[in-house]
């Protein structure tokens, strides 16, 4: 398959994306990843390795789609659900211990 990847065509396969992988060590997923066998690699990572390219070069979305394209798994980090009701934040918390400003 013909993909655009940071203004550059690359003719990928799934075939040639599972090899280049092929014994690659995931790092840790912080955001958008891509199934690849049974590993979920950081889609950045895995832009960085087909392409050759410098992981600020392209875009996580133009990897996603690629990679989606060729019938592998991409997932999207959730965002974080608001916290309840009545539950302070961390820097809420600091505030409250530090008292309200004094007036002067």
């Amino acid at each position: 398959m013909r993909c655009v990847i940071a203004r550059f065509p690359f003719d990928l396969t799934k075939g040639g994306v599972l090899e280049s992988m092929k014994g690659v060590k995931p790092e840790p997923v912080t955001g958008e990843s891509v199934t690849i066998g049974r590993r979920h690699y950081p889609v950045k990572q895995v832009g960085q390795i087909i392409t050759r390219q410098d992981r600020r070069d392209f875009s996580a979305a133009e990897v996603s789609r690629a990679m989606a394209q060729l019938g592998f798994t991409c997932r999207t980090l959730p965002e974080a659900a608001p916290a309840p009701a009545g539950v302070l934040s961390s820097v809420q918390r600091a505030s409250a211990m530090l008292g309200a400003p004094a007036t002067a």
